[in-house]
């Protein structure tokens, strides 16, 4: 990792890894599975491309998540969590039950304003949506594309 030691806290380490809020961000949006950098920029609104890419590279040299390039024209690049990514699957868990108890916004404020709910979120998931205290769910496994490595010649 290329972070600086601080004190010597875990917290004060962790908090350093996290960064910002895009982190957290990222993280909830890469739960469900791979994305594409236009899937994060839509999700993330309003992120910017720059401040996206930056953070995760960042992510990227934390080992938090993994860039898988499938080349191709449009290139196709896809990220997704590692398994020291999933470990702040629990965070979000409580981060979400924080702001149901303090009331800060509610999952139906989701729905509303972008027309659907988040990958973590309860009601997109049911009973399923929570994370039990200490259980980091399996990663799904995503789809994959055979690689096709013919040339078209138009």
């Amino acid at each position: 990792m290329r972070r600086r030691k601080i004190d010597g806290c875990p917290i004060a380490s962790a908090l350093q890894l996290i960064g910002d809020k895009w982190t957290m961000l990222v993280v909830r949006d890469l739960f469900a599975g791979p994305k594409r950098t236009t899937e994060l920029l839509e999700d993330l609104h309003p992120i910017s491309s720059r401040t996206l890419m930056g953070r995760l590279r960042e992510m990227e040299q934390d080992e938090l998540v993994v860039r898988n390039n499938y080349g191709g024209l449009p290139r196709r690049v896809e990220y997704e969590l590692t398994e020291r990514g999933r470990l702040l699957v629990p965070l979000l868990d409580a981060l979400m039950k924080t702001g149901q108890a303090l009331n800060c916004s509610d999952c139906q404020d989701r729905l509303e304003s972008a027309g659907y709910y988040c990958d973590f979120c309860p009601e997109h998931y049911g009973e399923r949506g929570y994370v039990e205290q200490g259980v980091v769910p399996e990663p799904v496994e995503p789809f994959r594309r055979p690689k096709d490595d013919s040339i078209v010649l138009l």
